[in-house]
């Protein structure tokens, strides 16, 4: 069956979440004179990572909404109680120090337009909607994806075989006909490909196991997004011969 779409993960993906956040994380905990109360710049980034995981975990559980979970790091980081207002002006400053800090990796452009006239493209996202549609306009790049599919109105999260289905159904395409693209071997690789879909790991800083590590069947290594254009274009990996129209 032919390959005619490509689905992307964006954080850490297309989008630098993890610099960003360790920037943003850090001009904040700085304004409010908070690193040397937490141990300093590597201490506190790391009380921030765990507050961060512990809290978008119930997220993806659907045990709160994403504003509930965004009050939730602010209360654990800070580990006392503050109202839904002072949770929400807290980490509302964190945003905006954040956001100053967005940035594409390198290589996203220049792979979605190399991409462009061969496959369609969208986006599967364990966060939600709003905040990836922002998120994708600030950067500009938002009209180079058909669809902005996310966990909150899908109603599953990645790695659901229910996510990559809907997300299949969405475009109107069959699982076969679909290649996911991410940074995370067990959510997002593995994921997809149990789903049904071709499935490519974007193994950036090869500390998953290293370059030379074997790989799960089915899934494709790429340690960055300018080998993927060469990569679908042969579409090999992927069990049957395909050809991308």
């Amino acid at each position: 069956m032919a390959l005619r779409a490509v689905l992307w993960d964006i954080d850490d993906t297309l989008f630098d979440y993890t610099g960003s956040d360790r920037t943003g994380a850090l001009r904040h905990l700085r304004a409010e004179g908070l690193l040397a109360a937490y141990g300093g710049e590597e201490a506190a980034l790391a009380r921030w990572r765990h507050a961060m995981e512990t809290e978008f975990a119930r997220f993806l559980a659907g045990e709160v909404g994403f504003l509930d979970h965004r009050r939730a790091r602010a209360r654990t980081f800070l580990d006392r109680p503050l109202s839904d207002e002072e949770a929400d002006a807290w980490f509302g400053r964190y945003i905006a120090h954040y956001e100053a800090s967005w940035v594409l990796f390198p290589d996203s452009l220049p792979a979605l337009e190399a991409l462009a006239p061969l496959l369609r493209q969208a986006v599967l996202s364990n966060s939600s909607t709003a905040n990836q549609e922002r998120k994708l306009a600030a950067l500009g790049i938002r009209a180079r994806f058909e669809a902005v599919l996310c966990a909150d109105e899908l109603g599953h999260a990645k790695p659901a075989a229910e996510a990559f289905a809907s997300a299949c159904a969405a475009l109107g395409l069959a699982a076969e006909e679909v290649v996911y693209v991410g940074d995370r071997l067990d959510i997002d690789a593995l994921g997809a490909r149990d789903a049904g879909l071709a499935a490519v790991w974007l193994d950036r800083t090869g500390t998953d196991g290293g370059a030379g590590a074997e790989l799960p069947p089915g899934v494709r290594r790429i340690a960055s997004l300018a080998e993927l254009p060469e990569l679908l274009r042969g579409v090999i990996g992927f069990g049957a011969p395909s050809t991308i129209r």
